[in-house]
């Protein structure tokens, strides 16, 4: 509201002078109390596009705001400095959005900006060669809760889990559980050199022994290595699902990549790109001008046995993303891949398509502290900490909430030991002990009948906790607004965490029961509405509101 307040004033202000230029409106809320619940620097930005003193502007900004402030909004403004304009909002003004966010319940934030829009959100995706790490977790936990989020603000999203089930990596796999069956059924039995070393292979070996017996002990591999790379593929698929699914995650569509190959799609889109002149051969292999576009250097797409290049498939699947029409598409990779990026948007030039279509998220990497010492892990040898692991040792709400965090554009250290503990100290506990609090408060009140029912009086609400409260309620709407439009949900944890401070100083020093009917019945509305805030942030990035802890 009070951004598109100022962006009126200076759309007016640029008017009346004749101006024709255009200005980021910025609104922050600054960090010491004193300032004001907001500050822009508006006038500094468009004084300096015209040639003429920031405070003058200012001064002219704040009179078009005093003029169309019909309502009582602001309760001062004020120009500070070489030209900030400071806002403070009246206490009426918080007490309409209480009574906003008291009405609304649950749909409080939520919008309709996203509108017809249609997003796919591709998350994970993890070759189905092992089972779901520590790094996957992080990235289902930002797919999610941006999906959430997303549809929180209108967008109709379709979530898609890509399967790489196509290539040597299945051949493998395939390789590495008949050896491993092998060797179950007592059989002299080597790891291929590039097979799958991990204990996983060894139990997944043994459950089939367990289904067979000893049938396939003795088959030629070329016999029995289509079985043996489907049902690597298919198990560890399973487990890949039932991970995803104890983590609260889910997908509208698994897409494999043989389907691709299956319907001839890989063929059209190199068809499609030959056609457009972006292809050319060179010693038997078919390569793609991405270095023209953008790409560091061009890049094979059918090498010279007349085998494609998984970048051959990713252009084929993405190819098929675009003609199904998505407002818009969003992927989410791992940081390790951040050298795909620039082939894949050559590749979306080369199909003629406008490569900000899609839109790349690079999740950065998670290192699991344990009793403040980083937790070892060795990939080389095939051993890792699983995802699973990770959600047995800390729970499903401690783990997506950590995840969740900090910036995915950051490095995470998970530290798991704080994530069990049970104090202030535990972010997500801290957070739920407000929710499960005000749930006791409710139950006391109507043991005490001194239930909230009816309108209650927000205008005794005056106290400067209670404000305070009422300015953190109030800004939720903003930040998921936010969250959606920067496709950061980290944001939602870092308010929570605000509105859990605030929360507790207040219970500290003031009591919801026992004061006057009045106070009692405007303080329990409150408490109503940051109960709200706090179940539909935390549903949000998939984390339980529970009502007794």
């Amino acid at each position: 509201m009070v951004e598109s307040l100022v962006f009126s004033a200076v759309r007016k202000k640029i008017a009346e002078w004749g101006a024709d230029t255009e200005v980021s409106v910025s609104i922050e809320i600054p960090r010491q109390e004193s300032y004001g619940d907001f500050s822009t620097n508006a006038a500094m930005q468009l004084a300096g596009k015209l040639g003429r003193k920031p405070r003058a502007v200012a001064e002219e900004i704040v009179s078009v705001l005093r003029e169309e402030d019909r309502r009582g909004r602001f309760a001062s403004l004020s120009i500070a400095g070489p030209g900030f304009i400071n806002i403070v909002l009246s206490e009426e003004f918080w007490r309409e959005i209480i009574a906003v966010a008291l009405e609304k319940g649950p749909r409080f934030g939520a919008s309709t900006a996203g509108e017809g829009k249609t997003v796919h959100l591709e998350f994970v995706s993890a070759n189905p060669t092992g089972p779901l790490h520590v790094g996957h977790g992080r990235g289902a936990a930002v797919g999610d809760a941006l999906a959430r989020i997303l549809e929180f603000t209108g967008h109709k999203v379709v979530r898609e889990y890509y399967i790489n089930d196509v290539g040597n990596q299945m051949d493998n796999l395939g390789r590495s559980l008949l050896a491993r069956y092998r060797t179950e059924c007592g059989r002299d039995a080597a790891l291929p050199e590039d097979g799958y070393r991990g204990e996983y292979m060894i139990e997944l070996a043994g459950d089939l022994r367990r289904e067979v017996g000893d049938r396939y002990a003795d088959s030629p591999e070329e016999e029995v290595l289509p079985l043996f790379r489907k049902e690597a593929g298919d198990r560890i698929l399973r487990g890949i699902r039932e991970d995803l699914a104890s983590f609260r995650v889910t997908y509208d569509r698994w897409f494999a990549e043989r389907v691709l190959h299956d319907r001839g799609l890989v063929a059209a889109a190199l068809a499609d790109l030959r056609e457009r002149g972006q292809l050319y051969e060179s010693e038997g292999a078919t390569y793609f001008r991405s270095q023209a576009l953008g790409d560091e250097k061009d890049r094979v797409l059918v090498r010279a046995d007349g085998r494609t290049t998984y970048f051959a498939a990713d252009i084929a699947y993405h190819r098929h993303k675009l003609r199904e029409g998505f407002s818009r598409m969003i992927d989410i990779w791992g940081a390790d891949h951040h050298g795909y990026v620039a082939r894949l948007r050559a590749a979306l030039q080369g199909l003629g398509e406008d490569e900000n279509r899609l839109e790349v998220l690079l999740v950065q990497f998670v290192t699991l502290i344990r009793d403040g010492k980083a937790v070892q892990m060795s990939t080389r040898s095939g051993e890792f900490t699983t995802l699973r692991e990770v959600l047995d040792e800390v729970g499903v709400d401690a783990a997506r909430f950590f995840y969740l965090l900090r910036s995915f554009h950051t490095h995470l250290d998970f530290d798991l030991t704080l994530a069990k503990t049970q104090s202030r100290n535990n972010p997500v506990y801290y957070i739920q002990y407000v929710h499960a609090r005000i749930c006791s408060i409710f139950r006391e009140a109507e043991a005490r009948s001194e239930a909230l029912s009816g309108h209650a009086p927000l205008s005794i609400l005056s106290f400067p906790e209670e404000v305070r409260l009422m300015k953190v309620v109030a800004r939720f709407p903003d930040v998921i607004s936010e969250s959606a439009k920067t496709l950061e949900p980290h944001r939602i944890p870092f308010y929570l965490l605000e509105v859990a401070d605030l929360f507790h100083a207040f219970y500290h020093r003031h009591r919801f029961l026992g004061e006057s009917p009045e106070r009692t019945q405007a303080r329990l509305a409150l408490a109503l509405a940051v109960k709200t805030v706090v179940a539909s942030g935390l549903s949000l990035i998939g984390v339980t509101a529970p009502e007794r802890m």
